[in-house]
């Protein structure tokens, strides 16, 4: 048999690249060294973007950036044999970069993440992938424009602290400074999510709580992006803070969508074509995928629902594994999955779960390929 390998992260605990070679451990148990497998790590725009775009082929780039408090980190970005720029935005603003016990969503910045973009302009690149999920920001990608020379003034004609609160002072946006390189690009933002920018399914309301915000900052971070759309409005003459995606990464899909003219597509889609999937599909016999939690998110454009919409063009059987298992039957067969396993029963603890997340994927992927290997039928 040929497998192909294809797991999202489970967050908290196993990388992409992990999680397939826990399955590769789990299924060599079944099925022996005459069975040949694929690795194919995957990520949908969030963390692990850049991984799996690379392991296809390309240049990993190391830059020192702005983490999402403007302390400086190094972090990597990547270009493709054909020059495409690929940049993982949890690389330079990611949620995963500060500690919980640090995060200040009032002043998080996208900062590094325009650094990203600028050292791709000096590169020679002019069409850039740019994944934008796992954000610590909720600042409408004001500090990512900030870095590509855009300022945000207030009334007193002053450039406005870093951050998503800061925003409620703005009065004008001076785009005099802004790279007339992005005039020549070709930008694709992999984007997961279809929230607005504000209101109750917007980037504030939404993920601005799991960034450190209160209750009481998260109406403030609300008005903030909303009064910027407003001002962006009219200086663009054009309004886009209802555009499905615009509230991604804390409002970073709006920001790339007004002032850069970028497009948003759907992260799994896009990665599955760059690394040239459904060629990896024709000689395979069987996929394995999975991610964090199989959930009603799953359903819509994660990558288990992509790598599902793939395989079944291609006629190959789909097992997923999840750290926990919300779909029922019903779900599981519109998502185009022969089967889907929890890698950990009900009642262990979720801490004890992640903290043997390699040994759970082996074993559950171990389980799953028995009746396989013994009737030697999928």
């Amino acid at each position: 048999m040929h497998l192909i390998l294809a797991p999202d992260s489970f967050k908290g605990s196993l990388t992409a690249l992990d999680a397939a070679l826990a399955m590769q451990a789990g299924a060599l148990r079944v099925l022996g060294d005459k069975s040949t497998f694929d690795l194919a790590p995957l990520a949908d725009g969030g963390e692990g973007t850049l991984d799996a775009i690379l392991a296809g082929g390309g240049e990993r780039h190391s830059l020192k950036v702005g983490n999402p408090l403007l302390q400086e980190i190094q972090a990597d970005w990547g270009t493709l044999p054909d020059g495409t720029a690929v940049i993982e935005m949890a690389q330079a603003s990611g949620l995963t970069l500060i500690p919980e016990t640090q995060r200040d969503a009032l002043r998080a910045s996208t900062f590094g993440t325009g650094q990203f973009i600028k050292a791709a302009l000096d590169h020679g690149c002019r069409k850039l992938l740019i994944g934008i999920g796992g954000s610590a920001t909720t600042d409408g990608g004001a500090g990512c424009l900030e870095a590509l020379g855009v300022r945000f003034l207030d009334a007193q004609g002053k450039v406005l602290l870093p951050g998503g609160a800061a925003l409620t002072d703005l009065h004008k946006i001076d785009l005099q400074h802004l790279d007339s390189r992005l005039r020549e690009c070709d930008i694709k933002v992999l984007c997961d999510v279809t929230n607005l920018l504000c209101g109750p399914n917007g980037a504030a309301f939404v993920y601005a709580p799991q960034k450190g915000a209160s209750p009481q900052q998260v109406q403030l971070l609300d008005r903030a992006l909303s009064h910027f759309a407003d001002i962006a409005m009219q200086t663009l003459r054009r309004d886009l803070q209802n555009i499905p995606g615009a509230g991604a990464a804390g409002g970073l899909g709006f920001g790339l969508l007004a002032f850069l003219n970028a497009q948003l597509v759907p992260g799994i889609d896009t990665v599955l074509e760059v690394v040239h999937f459904a060629d990896k599909l024709q000689k395979a016999d069987l996929v394995l995928t999975g991610e964090g939690s199989l959930d009603e998110q799953t359903l819509h454009g994660k990558t288990i629902a992509g790598v599902a919409k793939y395989a079944a063009k291609a006629n190959v059987p789909v097992l997923a594994f999840g750290g926990r298992m919300q779909l029922n039957e019903l779900q599981l067969n519109q998502l185009g999955v022969r089967a889907a396993f929890a890698i950990s029963g009900p009642s262990m603890p979720l801490e004890e779960s992640v903290r043997n997340a390699k040994v759970l994927l082996e074993n559950a992927t171990e389980r799953a390929l028995i009746p396989i290997a013994k009737t030697k039928r999928i």
